[in-house]
């Protein structure tokens, strides 16, 4: 990846929105969290297929599991990752494809069930490294809530 001058580089809040338009999400509200290696999205019925892909199904929107997305994926890895609360679980891993305003890009995402946590994605470090600079007095720089993908 080619890292951008500093005076080139898109600035983010600490939350955004984003789409996911292979998984069929077309708003999705993250936390920006720099602390994070890898980013997360919320994923529950994960299911290995034989073709080395995984089916899980995502609720989009926070504090609202009335809508559920169901998504297909190649899985390229699976990772032990330490939660925030010291834990450590074993995930799968996803690449997919994510926009965040007008700047679409790859990325990875671990699978874990975050139903109790304040956002369904976190966008992490890896993510934002060379593309975006972070203001934590900031939030949804690069736009409002996105339409859906139809």
């Amino acid at each position: 990846m080619t890292t951008l001058g500093v005076d080139a580089l898109v600035v983010l809040g600490w939350r955004e929105w984003v789409a996911l338009p292979d998984l069929g999400i077309g708003a999705l509200k993250v936390k920006v969290d720099t602390g994070a290696r890898t980013s997360a999205l919320h994923a529950f019925g994960v299911e290995k297929l034989p073709n080395a892909k995984v089916r899980f199904r995502v609720h989009p929107h926070q504090n609202h599991d009335g809508e559920q997305v169901v998504s297909e994926a190649t899985l390229v890895d699976e990772r032990v990752v330490r939660t925030s609360g010291g834990h450590s679980e074993l995930r799968p891993v996803v690449q997919t494809t994510v926009r965040v305003g007008m700047h679409e890009f790859e990325v990875e995402l671990t699978l874990s069930n975050r139903a109790l946590l304040g956002f369904r994605m976190l966008l992490g470090r890896e993510a934002v490294r060379g593309r975006f600079l972070v203001d934590p007095q900031r939030s949804y720089c690069c736009g409002h809530k996105l339409r859906r993908v139809s």
